[in-house]
């Protein structure tokens, strides 16, 4: 499966670590091979809660009938990484 860039994917897993659960949204930012591509997961707010390398595996495409919603972090949600630093 091929993503473009700014293509929304939808998580397949969870990554707790990251604040992260399957099917939370993100947008394919960065694509390093076939199968490498830098995802970011965006806040309501605006800011970035996770800026994550995935393989293809972990993502799939949005369906056309499918319908966005929202979630809770929760208190104790991971903080997104400073400036340089990579989530995963």
């Amino acid at each position: 499966m091929r993503f473009k860039l700014l293509e929304p994917a939808v998580l397949k897993r969870d990554l707790p670590d990251l604040g992260l659960k399957r099917g939370d949204v993100g947008a394919v930012v960065e694509i390093y091979s076939s199968d490498a591509l830098e995802v970011e997961f965006v806040r309501g707010s605006g800011e970035t809660q996770a800026l994550v390398t995935l393989k293809n595996r972990d993502l799939r495409r949005m369906k056309g009938d499918e319908l966005l919603s929202v979630r809770p972090l929760g208190r104790g949600r991971p903080r997104p990484p400073g400036p340089g630093k990579r989530s995963r």
